[in-house]
């Protein structure tokens, strides 16, 4: 018996050890089971809920003048909680919203719209995108007074999701240099130069994943605030933005050109007042796809021969009434040839009058006379002028300028002849413009400015101001003489077509061929480049035109005219280019104030109605009144063709019929009479001339 109980407690034992094993491990499974099931649902929920960027609104781009030249707008995609509208709200407005929402979009119709909500709500979802397309602000406004929406965000379940949309005010105008920012964070312009301060610093907040791939925000208090970029205001005058792209863009398409471009600079400032880049598209238009005055690199031709004499006025004791023999328009170099454009060339003429009518032969000869046995010598010039280097630009795109060296492999006896009128090397529009605005600025090389400050709202955060590059070019004896040649060309020589009555143009013509493959084409890129008013500069420009066809083919008569259209635009709105005016004489006060000038029969027709006595000395249609005592002296206002006629004290109706009859264009500031014209009255004019009126 005490065997058998003996036996039966080791059996109890033995299976209460089994079964305490048994939990044991049972208890490991359960909790390495919920160890697992614990890290999935973390998983989950990280998957399903992530912190994200919230972008920062990103600061705008202004003009000159504080007009918005770039600026974020805000855009937003409608999407829903359709969960949160009680049950009697919603069953009373949805029928009513989905037709809004068919009408809307026009994708839909209102049952499907109906169906969509309805079956999100059965579901218990609690977001749905009800368009990704995208509404602006108005129409967003008009959405917040429809049915349930209008209940707003927590009862209503309506969710407008903000967008920012880059917009361009002028649409197209400065738009490589404005520029842009991909998604990449890649870009070009002025968006990409300036993207750290027009960018702002981006927040972050939680965001939770739900059906169809959608993110939906998660409002908690852990999120980081987004700061919004700042502004830049830059240096470009829209106004003169319009001219310079419009006249570029006709003489583009007048010549079936291939590239072109324009740069306007302030020359005591460096200030970039307007740029235009353009390029054909290929099928008969233009568009700017590359920003050819920074990024571009093009053999300068003749306008590079400034620097030739420059050099030589410096270092040697030429006269510029010293003649050269530049041959019968032919002469060989080491087995090459240098040719003048004109047939049968120039013979023997003097250094003033081969810089003013651009002979190769001379610039080619003269350099290699003097600088030949001492390249570097030259060189040094080229250096000191910044035209060897990048100018270190606030806009991104600058490459560096090809300038060949005593040492390179591809350096002959030719190269600097051939460099001395500005072949077998490339630099920048921008180089040339610059070292042309020096001249204008009494030998002070500044640095061009595209933007001037950066802001927030009205305060400055920094401010961009004029750099100096080279304080001094040359001496003022080789300054003078250059800026009388610089003269010279408009008055007499390659650029005489320029030339006008009402301010004086200084500059030089560039025809250069172009270099492909080692070989040049009989294709040319034509420039010109100079300042104005002459004797008082207030702008310099360069226009570049690559590969003009038909008979044009030369920097005067496909550049030049470009620069003419422009520098007559500026100078028909800026009156202090202007030469002081005759000091207007006083009316008496209570006498005929209002009765100055105009057409004798609207005239006599006023002054009798305000019974002021008049008679008349001429019987001209166009007259001036005159005080003769109490009374008015009608005498002739002479309207003769192609002199500007005497518009002051005319209503501005009157001085626009007379004007734009005699071939004038027209462009006025202020109201009521005109005080002032910027076109002195008697003086000839061209066809087509601008002339600006001051009314007051």
């Amino acid at each position: 018996m005490n065997i058998k109980k003996s036996i039966l407690i080791r059996v109890r034992i033995a299976f209460l050890g089994v079964l305490v094993f048994a939990v044991c491990v049972a208890a490991k499974i359960g909790h390495i089971q919920l160890a697992e099931g614990e890290k999935w649902r973390q998983e989950a929920r990280e998957t399903m809920f992530q912190n994200m960027e919230v972008e920062a609104t990103r600061g705008n781009i202004y003009s000159d003048n504080e007009s918005l030249l770039a600026t974020s707008l805000p855009f937003y995609r409608v999407a829903m909680d359709p969960t949160l509208a009680k049950n009697e709200l919603f069953n009373k407005n949805i029928d009513s919203l989905s037709l809004q929402l068919a009408r809307f979009y026009k994708d839909r119709s209102a049952k499907e719209y109906k169906e969509l909500i309805k079956d999100a709500r059965t579901s218990n979802k609690r977001y749905i995108t009800l368009n990704r397309k995208q509404i602006n602000y108005q129409s967003k406004k008009e959405m917040t007074s429809w049915p349930l929406f209008r209940e707003g965000k927590y009862k209503g379940g309506v969710i407008f999701e903000k967008v920012d949309v880059r917009y361009h005010p002028f649409a197209n105008l400065a738009r490589r240099t404005i520029g842009f920012v991909n998604e990449n964070e890649k870009g070009a312009g002025l968006e990409y130069s300036f993207n750290q301060a027009l960018g702002g610093q981006n927040g972050e907040a939680l965001f939770q994943k739900i059906a169809g791939g959608t993110w939906k925000p998660v409002y908690d208090g852990n999120a980081i605030k987004s700061v919004d970029g700042y502004d830049i205001q830059t240096s470009i005058d829209i106004n003169l933005q319009d001219v310079a792209e419009t006249s570029l863009y006709e003489a583009m398409h007048s010549h079936d050109a291939d590239e072109g471009t324009v740069v306007v600079m302030e020359v005591k400032t460096g200030h970039i007042k307007a740029i235009s880049n353009l390029s054909s598209d290929g099928s008969g238009d233009y568009t700017e796809k590359l920003n050819h005055a920074v990024g571009g690199l093009f053999e300068p031709g003749s306008t590079f021969k400034l620097v030739t004499m420059m050099a030589l006025l410096e270092e040697t004791n030429i006269n510029l009434n010293d003649t050269i023999n530049t041959g019968k328009g032919e002469f060989t170099f080491y087995n090459k040839k240098v040719r003048d454009h004109e047939e049968g060339g120039y013979g023997k003429i003097s250094i003033r009058d081969a810089f003013l009518v651009s002979s190769n032969i001379a610039m080619a000869k003269l350099v290699d006379k003097y600088f030949g046995a001492q390249p570097t010598k030259f060189l040094s010039y080229v250096d000191e002028l910044k035209l060897s280097k990048p100018l270190g630009l606030q806009i991104n795109g600058e490459l560096y300028p090809k300038i060949s060296r005593p040492k390179d492999k591809n350096w002959s006896g030719i190269t600097l002849p051939w460099m001395a009128y500005g072949y077998g090397f490339e630099i920048s529009p921008l180089h040339t413009l610059t070292l042309y605005n020096a001249i204008a600025n009494e030998g002070k090389m500044v640095k061009p400015i595209f933007v001037t400050a950066i802001k927030k709202g009205d305060k400055v955060i920094q401010e961009f101001e004029t750099e100096t590059l080279n304080s001094k070019i040359c001496s003022n004896k080789t300054l003078n003489q250059l800026k009388l040649l610089l003269e010279g060309v408009v008055e007499r020589g390659t650029a005489k077509n320029l030339k006008n009555t009402y301010y004086q143009i200084a500059g030089k013509t560039g025809t250069a061929m172009i270099l492909k493959d080692g070989r040049y084409e009989k294709k040319y890129i034509t420039s010109f480049v100079g300042y104005f008013p002459a004797h008082t500069p207030k702008y310099t420009a360069i226009v570049l035109i690559k590969n003009p066809k038909g008979i044009y083919q030369y920097g005067n008569s496909v550049a030049g005219p470009v620069f003419r259209d422009i520098a007559d635009n500026i100078y028909s709105r800026d009156l202090n280019l202007h030469e002081a005016m005759e000091e207007k004489k006083t009316t008496e006060l209570g006498v005929f104030p209002t009765l100055k000038a105009g057409k004798q029969e609207e005239l006599v027709m006023l002054s009798n109605e305000l019974g002021v006595s008049s008679h008349s000395d001429s019987e001209e249609e166009w007259v001036r009144a005159s005080k003769n005592a109490n009374a008015i002296t009608w005498k002739k206002n002479p309207v003769m063709k192609d002199l500007v006629p005497n518009v002051t004290g005319m209503t501005f109706r009157d001085a626009l019929y007379l004007l734009e009859k005699s071939g004038l264009r027209v462009y006025f500031g202020g109201k009521g009479r005109v005080e002032e014209q910027s076109l002195k009255p008697g003086t000839k004019f061209l066809k087509g001339s601008r002339i600006y009126l001051k009314l007051g």
